[in-house]
């Protein structure tokens, strides 16, 4: 009976915990006055480093907006793409704000805001490329992606053949070079890249007919900061700021 009671008593003691651990990590980003965030700094206009080497880009403001939203100040955590999620689970940081898309996948192992921005993923190839024309064309062709992103696995389902890569500009670079065929990738980027790069050999081929919904993803678990983010999500694009900020890097409002 003792026994009985003791385990009793000790799995109410862990129920209570994960009843506990389910608020904990809003109440120590307030109480340490910081929301770290993970991000990738190499993805622009999303996050990326200026001529002058402060980390800017649409994600960056958008996490700082939040972060004063909530009455605490942004700290940025920067690192690779491919290990950027496993950064929240290793308690690096609160929340990865880098175009991280809302997947089913994604939803059985964390927890995310309501979306924040909803783009288009693209098909990019050389100029002088007249084989690849679809998203059905890849089959068997070499496409230049970040393993565990979103537009891998869009290749994969069509055939491609993925060439590792750190990240877009990568991804880019081994297009113009020959080393892969085509790389995917969402149209907001690809549109930044060629104001920046106007003249690079690069084109459109395909757009997808559906767009692909990007939040802010958290630990599992976690209803209450959840909660407090999609309230600051709400109040950054009522009072104009969500707005001020796409202006700046996309030249009109994307919030709708």
């Amino acid at each position: 009976m003792k026994t009985l009671a003791l385990a009793a008593f000790t799995g109410a003691l862990l129920m209570a915990g994960t009843a506990v651990q389910a608020q904990d990590d809003l109440s120590a980003i307030k109480a340490a006055g910081v929301l770290k965030i993970g991000t990738e700094g190499t993805y622009a206009p999303y996050s990326f480093h200026d001529k002058s080497g402060k980390l800017q880009g649409f994600d960056v403001d958008i996490g700082r907006a939040v972060a004063e939203k909530l009455g605490v100040k942004a700290e940025f955590v920067e690192g690779r793409w491919d290990g950027l999620i496993a950064g929240v689970d290793a308690k690096r940081y609160d929340a990865v704000i880098n175009q991280v898309g809302i997947t089913q996948e994604r939803q059985a192992k964390f927890d995310f805001s309501k979306p924040y921005i909803d783009s288009k993923a693209v098909l990019v190839v050389r100029s002088d490329n007249d084989t690849i024309k679809s998203f059905a064309d890849l089959k068997g062709r070499k496409s230049a992606q970040s393993l565990t992103s979103n537009f891998s696995k869009l290749a994969s389902s069509h055939g491609a053949e993925i060439v590792p890569t750190d990240g877009f500009n990568q991804s880019l670079e081994l297009v113009l070079s020959g080393r892969a065929e085509a790389t995917l990738n969402d149209n907001l980027s690809y549109l930044d890249f060629k104001k920046q790069k106007p003249d690079a050999k690069v084109k459109v081929a395909a757009t997808a007919t559906e767009g692909d919904p990007s939040g802010i993803l958290v630990r599992k678990n976690q209803p209450e900061l959840v909660a407090a983010l999609n309230k600051a999500l709400d109040e950054i694009k009522a009072d104009g700021t969500y707005k001020t900020i796409a202006v700046r890097y996309f030249g009109e409002d994307i919030s709708q």
